[in-house]
Parts: C-alpha cells; structure tokens; sequence
C-alpha cells in the first residue's frame, strides 16, 4: 500500500511537471507577487537609493527614515508617522503607549491574521474576539458592541484584504464608551474611508494606526518594515519613546520600551516606492476590475464586495466559493495557478487561544475563502487563463 502511494504521488508530480512544460511562457511565471517584475521597472531609482546608503553607512537612524516619514505622513495626511522595525511591532508598541493594565479587553476581530491578537496577549492583556462581517470580512460593529463590558479599554479593527472597517461606527461605539481605537493597517495602506462626518485615509482615524511593510504588501519593502501613524502630539512622543527603548533621549529611559527600529535602507527602498503608490492601487484595481467582470457572472463564486463608504486597494482579491474549495485550488495549482487560504483557521480556535465562542461567519469563512493572483504587474493573458481555469472547471 505504501508503494502505491508513493507511485500515485510520484505520477501527480510527474503530471504537473509536464503541465508546466507545456504552459505558455507568460503564464509559468504566474505568481501572487510579482516582487521582481515591480522591482525591474523601477531598478535604476532603487539601486540608485540603495547605494546612497551604502555610501554614507548611516544604516541605522540615516537620514531617509526621517524622510520617509514625512513623506509617508504626507500623503497620509496625518501629523505624525513613527518608522519601527515591523507591523507586528507596531501594534505591541501602541498597546504599550496606552498604559493598559493586565486583564484588560481589547476587542479585535477572529477572521484575521494572529499579529492583533497575539501582542494582546503577549502584554497580559484579554483579547475578545468578535466576529467579521460576511461581505466586507471586517470586523462587525453588532457584535463590538455585545462584546463592551466594564473591562473593555480599546476596540482594534483589521482593516483586511485592502478595505476599511467600518470606522464611523466604530468610533461612535468608542466615544460612548471611552475607548482607544487602534487601526491595524498592515493589508490597506491607501485605502480611503468617507462616511458621514468620517473621512481619512486607513490608519489615521483612530487614536493610533499601525502598518506593515512587508515585500508583498501593496506598499512593501526589501524585508521587514512598520509604521504607526497619529494625530496626536503626545502620543506620538510617546510611540517614538517606546520604540527606542523607551528613551527621548539617548541613554536617558523614561519608561520600559522595546528597540524597534525602520532599518535606512529599508526607509530608502519605501521613500522610492512610496511615488508609484497610487500607480500600484490602480494597476491592482484594475486586476481586480478584470477578475470581477468574468467572475462575477459565476452563480458559485461571490466577488469581493466594496461598500460605499470605502474604496478597495486589493492587497487580496478574495473570493467565496460554494462548494469544494480545496478541491477548486488543488485544480488551480495543477493549472500552474498559486492561490491562498487567508485564513485556514479563526484566531479563537487556534491551538494558542483555544477560547469558546460563537463565530459563525468567521468559521464559515475559514471553508470558502480563495485569494488569487493579484499584483502590480499582472497582464491581461494572465489574469483570462485565472478565469478561464476557474471557468472550466466550474463546468466540469
């Protein structure tokens, strides 16, 4: 029996590896991220930013940090934008600016990646995870505010896949109850929230807003990189106090901080970067224009949905699938198309929290949910073998 598994998976390795052979040469190097192809349009600006670097071996604090904070808050326009050494960084320092004790709750999503919740607990604090809304995947305002008790301090909305939360409503929730709102920006850096008397870039509405640059973010470096973003002045000296080791100045340390810093080079490749930004919203737009015209018409696939009240810069473009989903990307994997489960497991049944509750949606979402290719520099033919893949097999 084990010789004959073996054999089966050795054909299905043969099989793909003949597949690939006769796939056409755009679409072997069909990717979810095209990190090198971006990189190539630009190569002559970055290796030019990198060697200026190099040049002044100011590695560490150089100036193209603070340059790229200015500029980053900018085009934000937000007052202040504080570089730290990751997104998950980011989070952990903004708990820690507001002074938080053990045990008390921070409301935050189940239907997102484990960074919000694990820097909650990793500062002894409660985690109470409330589930998303099944259309936007966001965090639903209903179920913040069933969550309130007389322990919760502060609401951390996931702005996912590249839309925003629900903010109007969520600071309504917050002002009646005297809470800090924290923004996880880390997948929507550029997205754009108007509702009401709300409006602001992702990340700048709340106290305090956290981002990623991560390479495969729509704004991402060569290597880790975060940011936190606010309008408020002391909490801004705060946040830079935190992340270097809690001293305003050097070898003078106010309070316990952490050493997290936006490494210059990194600071210089996103100084670069940061000029096409709206280019690569509009190119990812358009991909996801394209792959919403064909799928759109398929009775089993549910397209990304975005509201009124906010626009969508697909860092995913995340669809819904009725019936097999796993079935539907082992088909599309053998077709030479990468695919991803964002995500595979709700964050309150996960071996680390184990915690009970009632999370239909999030749970449901966990079976269905397929992201596929998207990036800066897909092409047409790319994008139509997708749909044409999904298509047949649909029909099969």
């Amino acid at each position: 029996m084990v010789n004959g598994v073996k054999k089966l998976t050795l054909r299905k390795v043969s099989i793909k590896i003949l597949f690939s052979q006769l796939l056409p040469e755009s679409m072997k190097n069909l990717k979810m991220v095209d990190l090198n192809g971006q990189y190539k349009k630009i190569k002559p600006e970055i290796d030019r930013a990198l060697q200026q670097v190099i040049d002044s071996s100011a590695f560490i604090k150089g100036p193209q940090v603070k340059e790229f904070q200015e500029n980053l808050a900018s085009y934000l326009n937000v007052k202040h934008v504080i570089g730290c050494a990751n997104g998950t960084d980011a989070l952990q320092i903004a708990l820690m600016a507001l002074d938080l004790k053990e045990n008390d709750e921070v409301i935050t999503p189940d239907f997102s990646f484990i960074a919000t919740a694990e820097v909650i607990s990793l500062l002894k604090l409660k985690p109470v995870f409330v589930d998303v809304d099944p259309s936007t995947f966001t965090i639903h305002p209903d179920n913040v505010r069933k969550a309130i008790t007389a322990n919760t301090k502060a609401i951390l909305p996931v702005h996912l896949f590249g839309l925003c939360a629900d903010m109007k409503e969520l600071l309504s929730i917050a002002e009646e109850h005297d809470l800090f709102v924290i923004e996880d920006n880390a997948q929507s850096l550029g997205a754009t929230y108007n509702k009401g008397n709300i409006s602001g870039k992702a990340g700048t509405i709340g106290n305090i807003g956290c981002t990623s640059f991560f390479p495969s973010k729509v704004l991402g470096c060569f290597g880790d990189g975060g940011a936190l973003m606010t309008n408020d002045d002391l909490l801004a000296e705060k946040l830079s106090s935190i992340a270097n080791h809690g001293a305003k100045i050097k070898y003078y340390n106010d309070e316990i901080g952490i050493n997290s810093r936006l490494d210059t080079i990194q600071a210089a490749i996103l100084n670069v970067k940061l000029k096409y930004l709206n280019q690569y919203i509009e190119a990812r737009q358009k991909a996801a224009d394209y792959y919403s015209t064909r799928l759109g018409k398929l009775n089993e696939i549910e397209i990304p949905v975005t509201p009124e009240y906010s626009n969508h810069i697909f860092h995913q473009y995340t669809i819904k699938y009725k019936g097999n989903r796993n079935a539907l990307k082992e088909y599309l994997s053998e077709s030479g198309i990468p695919t991803m489960i964002y995500y595979p497991v709700p964050i309150h049944a996960q071996k680390a929290f184990q915690t009970t509750g009632n999370f239909p949606v999030s749970e449901k979402l966990t079976e269905t949910v397929l992201s596929l290719p998207i990036h800066t520099e897909m092409t047409i033919d790319q994008l139509s073998y997708v749909c044409n893949k999904i298509e047949t097999f649909l029909n099969n």
